[in-house]
């Protein structure tokens, strides 16, 4: 059953300490994420100006540069979840499932406060794109 949101807005007033925990967490969240962003970046620059000179340090240099760029696109990507957090949270809607209307619970949030989907819908989601065969958090 998917709940009004008068009963959302009753509910999801999660309490303003609850809610401004998520939002130090979300924060803290963002600035690790974003230095290592930084930092990953930084280091794909000093890699690329090594100057290696033989081919087997080439082969090692573009590894490296490579794993460097992934790393640095998964932080990137988690920016942008924090980023979506915290406008749910500007906006009232944050600990809401995104899929169903139903309150995500707690727990899932202390675990994952990027969650946009409740534990049921999220494991309905990867179930249909056939990512997992068990329950996530």
């Amino acid at each position: 059953m998917v709940r009004t949101s008068t009963h959302i807005a009753e509910s999801q007033l999660m309490n303003k300490e609850k809610l401004d925990h998520f939002r130090s967490l979300l924060r803290a969240q963002l600035r690790q994420h974003a230095r290592l962003v930084s930092e990953e970046q930084a280091a794909a620059i000093d890699a690329g100006d090594d100057g290696a000179k033989e081919s087997a340090d080439l082969a090692l240099h573009d590894l490296a540069e490579e794993l460097t760029l992934k790393l640095g696109e998964r932080d990137s990507r988690m920016v942008a979840d924090i980023d979506q957090a915290l406008l749910r949270l500007d906006e009232g809607s944050y600990g809401i499932c995104a899929r169903c209307g139903e309150e995500i619970d707690e727990r899932r949030l202390e675990a994952l406060p990027t969650a946009r989907y409740d534990a049921a819908c999220q494991s309905a989601i990867e179930q249909e794109k056939g990512t997992v065969a068990h329950p996530t958090l």
